[in-house]
């Protein structure tokens, strides 16, 4: 079996697919390498018993160094890692355009050239599909390129980078809007709304329309992708498989999610009403959106506080603030058929559903970090 290096696998997609792995029995070594230490990561049970596992090996490391990456790269016996998953980045919105460039762009240029000058089998850069434009047409991989946070820029440029690398045999993938156990900047801010306007007796309108495209993939989906890209790639003779080096894959499900879909779901969950301020509203709340992106999460931020109090949660990684950044009218509609036709990959998780919500608000709560009574 292949020996894996995740870097970044602490985080929320990472420490699924490290579980993805340990529970499928599909590599005999595992190291995990992370700035963030696994005891104050807020790991749920299940991910403590795989980071406990014998075959999961934890460094922390900063990536953005050379000599830490180098480090984190080489093995005691001597011998390479197979495959390399690159989930390490800065992922909080709203810092400076210069953070993004050393902890999205320069770490993955690092890790990169680390894992050219070795050889690996395969390297697999998980970028995001915020790096396409905003229209309502959904983006196939070849779509116009027009990155709309700076995350995106950083890691549309670490893509373009990185693909000059000789000998570095690259995937890229591109998930849409990731949520799952352990998502907190995803779906999940809109669902402590939904809990906060359960709390203040009060419907939820929006900026926007509800066919604002939203669109998901479930992070136990974006794991199985990752290993099917890698082990496709390899069991087929590396360069000369069907995964040629440099492909890029996007990953959505079937559910075309839009900002209608996750209120419905919201609905059911909290037992409240939601709505939309249309567009006119809205394109004038564009013309402010500093302003409104400030009273917007006053308006949230202090129910949501009061809510954590009452249910005994002293400290949570959650919260409802949104970025202004993610208040635009950008739609995320994507085209992923690409990876099902060359690939053959198929989802487990094709549609958002009100029980996978559940399942993460559920989580949260066992964890503490999530009051309990908020759901209807």
């Amino acid at each position: 079996m292949p020996k894996v290096l995740v870097l970044g696998g602490v985080g929320f997609i990472g420490r699924n697919f490290v579980a993805h792995l340990v529970q499928n029995n599909l590599a005999d070594h595992i190291r995990v390498a992370d700035k963030v230490l696994p005891a104050t990561a807020y790991l749920s049970d299940a991910h403590k018993k795989v980071f406990a596992d014998p075959r999961v090996e934890f460094k922390q490391a900063n990536l953005v160094n050379a000599a830490a990456a180098e480090k984190v790269f080489t093995r005691d016996d001597g011998t390479q890692f197979d495959y390399v998953f690159n989930l390490a980045a800065e992922t909080k919105y709203g810092q400076a355009e210069e953070v993004y460039d050393e902890k999205v762009f320069q770490l993955s240029l690092t890790v990169a050239k680390e894992a050219a000058k070795r050889g690996v089998q395969v390297f697999v850069e998980v970028s995001t599909a915020q790096v396409y434009d905003a229209g309502k047409k959904p983006s196939a991989e070849d779509g116009k390129l027009k990155p709309w946070t700076l995350i995106a820029k950083a890691k549309l440029k670490a893509e373009e980078e990185i693909k000059k690398l000789p000998g570095l045999n690259l995937i890229i993938v591109r998930p849409a809007i990731v949520y799952g156990p352990s998502d907190i900047l995803g779906i999940t801010p809109r669902l402590i709304m939904g809990a906060v306007y359960r709390h203040l007796k009060e419907e939820m309108t929006l900026l926007w329309t509800k066919d604002l495209r939203l669109n998901t993939v479930h992070v136990r989906d974006v794991a199985r992708a990752l290993w099917h890209v890698a082990a496709t790639k390899a069991e087929n003779g590396g360069r000369m498989g069907p995964v040629v080096a440099g492909t890029v894959y996007n990953l959505v499900d079937k559910n075309d999610t839009d900002q209608g879909a996750v209120n419905k779901h919201i609905e059911t969950i909290f037992g409240i009403t939601t709505g939309f301020q249309g567009t006119m509203i809205s394109q004038f709340a564009k013309l402010n959106l500093d302003s409104v992106t400030e009273d917007v999460n006053d308006k949230h931020l202090q129910p949501w506080s009061e809510l954590c109090k009452s249910g005994g949660v002293a400290n949570t990684p959650l919260t409802p603030y949104l970025d202004k950044e993610l208040l635009k009218d950008n739609s995320m509609s994507i085209d992923a058929t690409k990876i099902e036709k060359e690939l053959g990959f198929a989802y487990s998780h094709p549609e958002m559903t009100e029980a996978l919500l559940r399942e993460v608000i559920d989580g949260f709560v066992a964890q503490g970090i999530w009051p309990q009574g908020t759901t209807k």
